[in-house]
């Protein structure tokens, strides 16, 4: 897989060690949704798959938790939220504001120094 800007923070070497293993639980992943109904049946499994990652990693590399480990590994699971939102969620929400119009208050609001009319 080929990304379009390298995550600076990650080696290339450490993504091509990583990523047959991503491909392999995201298959999976997506296989087992195939026979779920809900279009969301995914989350639940990417939510199992990730926490069940993380937490192999901690006890395999410290063996126990910590707070310190604690607090890194809930900041990482923060950081990947918004980092998937400022990148995709966001630019999503811009075209479909573009396409459909906005929300009139958060227009106003958006504007600088544009204060909303006051309701009598």
């Amino acid at each position: 897989m080929r990304y379009a800007k390298p995550m600076p923070y990650v080696k290339p070497e450490h993504r091509t060690a990583l990523d047959p293993a991503i491909r392999e639980l995201s298959h999976a992943i997506v296989e087992l949704t195939r026979a779920m109904p809900e279009e969301t049946a995914f989350a639940g499994l990417l939510n199992y798959a990730c926490t069940s990652v993380a937490m192999q990693v901690v006890e395999g590399r410290f063996g126990r938790l910590r707070y310190g480990v604690i607090a890194t590994l809930t900041g990482v699971f923060k950081n990947v939220g918004d980092e998937l939102y400022r990148r995709v969620a966001a630019p999503y929400e811009d075209r479909q504001i573009a396409a459909n119009g906005d929300v009139p208050l958060y227009e106003a609001y958006a504007k600088a120094g544009v204060k909303p009319r006051e309701e009598p």
